[in-house]
């Protein structure tokens, strides 16, 4: 912070005139010490050049700056000031629950009551809505995704959209499908914006925008048609990060990546994050730490959301020493003294990286910043690229439903006529209600009979836009010149010199030597295939529209017990061996001799107790000869007989994996046949196949040799995944 400006009271000055200015700047700097409970603070002069514009010009401002400057300070001194001259509350578009819950406690310490509209609240909501409209509150705090919930959209917004003192967008990279974390729910700004009133300040903050990032958000600012860019006050400051020490580390296996996490975890200073690329290394690191006296907690977009709460409190009361978390963990979480990030697995770009690394060292001189690259990467790269938006005959055939419906559908019921996954499905829905072709109503979505047209032009240039950035990741990995210089040339910054305190600069010292029997029982841990495989017990709901008369809770004597997959295409461990097996363009053969003793160990260990009487093999119209080699080879280990293998009914045509769950049962539930001489009747057999993605073909598997008499039916697979 800089030197306190000199206390002015100067309440007659007119507006403009250097008295008024400095009287401005004492009150905002009296609302900024309560705010960050220190008597001497100071703004720095970008952050008063901010407050300035949209207190006493009401202009529309970007603020460009590195994570720790203190954007947030911006916009809740901001808000103090209008609110004192009578503007109506400020609406702060937050998103995550974690940059809410801190956020609304920095509010309260600047005197500034602020409130929040979220998931996990909605039983406060009618009250929340009940304050804001008395005037009681001073910040609401939304989630991008609440902007288009048809009760707030059409009964709330209005009146804040006319009402409101201030808009905040925070995170404003989002906004952007340039940017490395485009939301396509931000995008609904852009209206919000188009109906405020004239003269009502708009603040966006990013930590992470390169130039074409700013450049696009502050286009979007823009966006009431008289604006030009020159009407938007863009504050780009330097991305220096003094407390980080960053390092790159190369490794020749997991097994030693995770016992390097053993031994230098203790080592650095409190405690802190370390990101991983899926949700499965998550839990997997998480255990493998906690096994070995490190007290972590896995964080993903999946955990349930109380005990990501406790986990984020865990954290910020330094009772465990790290989240292993994924990229969920990204945005928002402020804890000043974080010690250290510690990627296992990199990001898919630069400025991602920066931005997760941005957690660390906020309040603090020394922060410890370590990549731990692995073979891998790459793979789970291509793969979240696979499943960004849909191509047009999917998009297509969506809008075609929605018209033909003549009424709301919703997201579940859409489901039942498009073939895509519900993932895919919800993201495609939004882009499309941004565009104007959809529309959220009550009961789900509807078409909006505007024209629309594909833009694959604009999709393929992001796409390459991506594959850019993965190249640029790889280059940090190789570089030998400063990391973070690299990293700040990524996200633009014209200041961007070399650090001095990296490795590459010579100030950070990695080792790459562990403990070989750590090594060594990280490598039992990896090298320990099985994972449950847990049966489906409901159909998919709508099957009827896809012409399939299954409905409701699968029968108990009709469903297949618990069973076990070798391993998941996303572990870090066999991952890679499956990984490799199922390829594309990888030929069809026997099973890999590592992949057979992984079997067999899996088989030893939970069928040892099962009571199988033999093994019934599934059909592969891509690998038939795998499947064939893997039954045959079971069968003969454990000494059972070989009773059936099912097959392929005429006619059966390929099938899609990138569907939702109704449609990939639609294309399985008729394609089996059981031979007729299945010897199954009062036996329990063990089901093999090579990979499951959905788990439907086992299921109907299952169902049709509990059907022809099977006491049991316990599935067994190579792998898990796409």
């Amino acid at each position: 912070m800089e030197t306190p400006a000199p206390t002015a009271t100067l309440d007659d000055a007119a507006p403009g005139t250097d008295a008024a200015t400095a009287g401005l700047r004492a009150e905002a700097e009296e609302v900024l010490r309560r705010l960050v409970q220190d008597s001497s603070a100071a703004l720095r002069e970008d952050q008063w050049t901010a407050v300035e514009a949209l207190v006493a010009h009401r202009r529309r401002a970007l603020v460009v700056q590195r994570t720790g400057w203190g954007k947030s300070a911006v916009y809740f001194v901001a808000t103090a000031l209008l609110r004192a001259r009578g503007a109506g509350p400020t609406v702060i578009v937050s998103p995550l629950l974690a940059l809410m819950r801190n956020q609304v406690a920095a509010a309260e310490r600047a005197g500034v009551r602020a409130v929040t509209v979220n998931s996990t609240n909605a039983e406060e909501w009618g009250a929340v809505y009940d304050d804001v409209r008395a005037g009681r509150v001073d910040v609401l705090l939304v989630s991008p995704e609440r902007l288009n919930n048809p009760g707030f959209r059409d009964e709330v917004l209005p009146q804040l959209a006319a009402t409101t003192g201030l808009l905040v967008v925070d995170e404003a990279h989002c906004v952007s499908d340039w940017g490395h974390d485009f939301r396509p729910d931000y995008r609904r700004i852009r209206t919000l914006l188009a109906d405020l009133p004239d003269g009502i300040p708009v603040l966006a903050t990013t930590a992470t925008a390169n130039a074409r990032v700013t450049a696009d958000v502050a286009e979007q600012l823009s966006v009431t048609g008289t604006r030009t860019l020159e009407d938007v006050l863009v504050l780009r400051g330097s991305l220096d990060r003094e407390s980080l020490r960053l390092g790159v580390l190369r490794l020749p296996s997991h097994a030693h990546r995770l016992a390097w996490l053993v031994e230098n975890l203790p080592r650095f200073k409190g405690s802190g994050i370390v990101y991983v690329l899926t949700v499965a290394a998550a839990a997997d690191v998480a255990a493998h730490l906690r096994a070995h006296g490190i007290e972590a907690a896995a964080y993903t977009g999946q955990t349930d959301p109380a005990e990501r709460l406790q986990a984020e409190e865990d954290l910020l009361g330094d009772r465990v020493k790290a989240l292993v978390a994924t990229s969920a963990l990204g945005m928002g979480f402020d804890k000043p003294d974080l010690g250290f990030v510690v990627h296992l697995g990199a990001p898919s770009s630069p400025i991602a990286y920066y931005q997760q690394v941005g957690r660390a060292g906020r309040g603090i001189d020394d922060a410890a910043v370590v990549l731990l690259p692995g073979a891998e990467d790459q793979d789970v790269w291509r793969w979240f690229a696979s499943v960004g938006f849909p191509a047009e005959a999917d998009v297509r055939a969506a809008l075609e439903a929605l018209t033909a419906a003549g009424e709301p559908l919703s997201t579940q019921a859409l489901e039942t006529r498009v073939a895509l996954r519900r993932s895919r499905l919800e993201l495609m829905l939004k882009v499309l209600d941004v565009d104007g072709a959809v529309r959220r109503v009550r009961g789900g979505w509807e078409a909006t009979g505007r024209p629309w047209e594909y833009d694959a032009e604009r999709y393929e240039r992001v796409a390459r836009a991506r594959e850019v950035e993965q190249r640029a990741m790889l280059d940090y990995e190789a570089t030998t010149g400063c990391r973070l210089e690299f990293l700040r040339r990524a996200l633009d910054d014209e200041e961007a010199a070399p650090c001095g305190r990296c490795d590459t600069c010579g100030a950070f010292a990695l080792t790459a030597e562990v403990d070989e029997a750590a090594v060594a029982r990280a490598g039992a841990d990896l090298d320990r295939p099985g994972v449950p495989l847990p049966p489906k017990r409901t159909w998919p709901s709508g099957l009827a529209a896809l012409g399939v008369e299954l409905r409701g809770r699968i029968a108990p004597a009709e469903q297949p017990a618990e069973g076990r997959v070798v391993a998941r295409m996303t572990d870090l461990g066999w991952g890679g061996a499956v990984r490799e097996l199922f390829a594309p363009g990888a030929e069809d053969g026997e099973v890999p001799v590592a992949l057979r003793h992984a079997a067999v160990q899996v088989l030893g260990d939970w069928g040892r107790d099962l009571g199988l009487d033999g093994v019934v093999a599934m059909c592969s119209a891509s690998r038939p000869r795998l499947v064939e080699h893997l039954a045959a080879g079971l069968a003969r280990w454990a000494d059972l007989p070989l009773l059936a293998t099912f097959e392929l009914r005429p006619g059966a045509g390929p099938t899609r994996s990138d569907v939702n769950s109704a449609h990939r049962l639609a294309q399985v539930h008729d394609r089996f046949r059981l031979p007729a001489d299945a010897a199954v009747e009062g036996r329990r057999v063990l089901l093999v196949d090579d990979r499951v993605r959905s788990g439907w073909t086992l299921a109907v598997a299952a169902r049709q040799l509990r059907r022809a008499g099977a006491d049991g039916v316990h599935p067994f697979v190579l792998a898990e995944g796409d």
